[in-house]
């Protein structure tokens, strides 16, 4: 039975008419209209559906907004600030590091989960942290260099 449920995305807070058990994805999407977060699997394998859920990365697929309403969520609609795009977007644009860019907003919001946790990953690290994020496309070579530009930049960002 639908209800009335409070979510608070992109630092605003909307309110979704729906069962409680939907996933978080359905109501992204299909009740707000935040297209950015891609429906892949539906199983939580392939990573598309990634959002960040009080910081961490969580396969939106896999999540009811009833377990989702009382945390923040962020989708890659929430990353750009201001006009300026986040600096692991940026670095994604600058390395190239997608091809038919289905998986690219995962691969992002996983990164920036990443990122948040060890802002100086290796790159085994980030092969390890991105291990449920697949691109069928290939380009992995391309998104561990994204992630290290974003790691130095967000960095020196900090320092300055």
């Amino acid at each position: 039975m639908a209800k009335p449920i409070e979510l608070a995305i992109n630092g605003k807070r909307h309110v979704v008419l729906c069962d409680p058990e939907t996933s978080l994805l359905s109501a992204l999407r299909d009740e707000l209209g935040l297209t950015g977060t891609k429906y892949g699997c539906g199983e939580g394998q392939c990573g598309a559906c990634t959002v960040l859920i009080a910081g961490a990365p969580r396969r939106s697929c896999q999540i009811t907004v009833n377990t989702a309403a009382a945390k923040p969520i962020t989708t890659i609609e929430g990353l750009e600030q201001d006009g300026h795009l986040h600096p692991v977007q940026q670095a994604f644009l600058d390395a190239g590091a997608f091809q038919c860019a289905y998986c690219t907003s995962g691969m992002i919001m996983s990164s920036v989960g990443l990122l948040s946790a060890n802002p100086r990953p290796t790159p085994a690290e980030i092969v390890q942290f991105l291990q449920g994020n697949i691109c069928r496309c290939g380009t992995y070579p391309r998104v561990i260099d994204a992630v290290q530009q974003a790691a130095m930049a967000m960095l020196e960002r900090g320092r300055g």
